[in-house]
């Protein structure tokens, strides 16, 4: 029997779950396999999935002496490059990403970037597979306090903001990297909204009024973002540049949560 894509999916805290992004690759015929590591999950080995999806959290890419799981994430990161895996990193999962392959992450002089912002997209992301059909005018959500500053060799820049701040990178064939938050909804946002609370009023943000604003803005952040789903499990039934598309040495043995 043929099934759809399987997908490692790696959480880093219980309140940055795969949420819509999850939702989209399951309507797309992806199945989950979600890995906490936080809470103890062991991180598997790749050859069994046609792609891996490494989400956000609130720790740092390189503060790995305290959270241990952060230098094997960086492994799976450097192994499904070697192997052509589909690879997306979300939020900290792109800067893993960044970090993994010789890139630089550092805080950001600007501040915390919170909010909905519009992708500066490059000349080059009109050619790319993944992002191509998404570099049209369309707003992500960004809620970071961290950003790539230096991207690894032969990365290359698809969107920015108009000072610079990486938004999107393909860092190898098969490997995409955004900043913004294509997974949330108001709902996922509250609990990071208030604990920026204190620091949002010290810069002069209404709190409030940006999860008022993603919420309102809801039915726009799907009909933006749903594609990237559809296209990452796109990659993965192509087999991205392995041969032999979805895997055959495996069955639905993965756990969907």
């Amino acid at each position: 029997m043929t099934v759809g894509p399987h997908v490692l999916v790696v959480e880093h805290d219980a309140e940055c779950p795969p949420a819509l992004l999850g939702s989209w690759l399951e309507g797309a015929g992806c199945t989950l396999d979600v890995r906490r590591p936080y809470a103890g999950d062991e991180l598997p080995a790749l050859r069994s999935y046609d792609g891996l999806l490494i989400l956000g959290g609130p720790m740092g890419a390189d503060d790995d002496a305290r959270h241990t799981w952060l230098g094997p994430v960086k492994e799976l990161v450097r192994e499904a490059r070697e192997s052509g895996l589909p690879t997306l990193g979300v939020c900290l999962g792109h800067q893993l990403i960044a970090s993994a392959l010789g890139g630089r992450v550092e805080r950001n002089p600007r501040g915390q970037q919170v909010g909905l912002l519009d992708l500066g997209w490059t000349d080059a992301a009109a050619g790319d597979p993944l992002l191509g059909p998404l570099a049209t005018p369309r707003r992500g959500v960004q809620w970071n306090d961290d950003i790539v500053t230096a991207l690894p060799e032969d990365a290359t820049l698809l969107a920015a903001t108009p000072y610079g701040e990486v938004q999107a990178v393909r860092y190898a064939p098969e490997m995409w990297g955004v900043q913004l938050h294509p997974e949330v909804d108001a709902a996922v946002l509250e609990p990071w909204a208030e604990e920026d609370r204190g620091s949002h009023e010290t810069r002069g943000f209404d709190t409030d009024a940006l999860l008022r604003e993603v919420e309102a803005a809801r039915a726009e952040l799907d009909r933006a973002w749903q594609p990237l789903a559809d296209g990452f499990a796109g990659r993965m039934r192509s087999g991205g540049i392995r041969s032999g598309g979805i895997r055959s040495d495996r069955t639905r043995s993965g756990t969907a949560r």
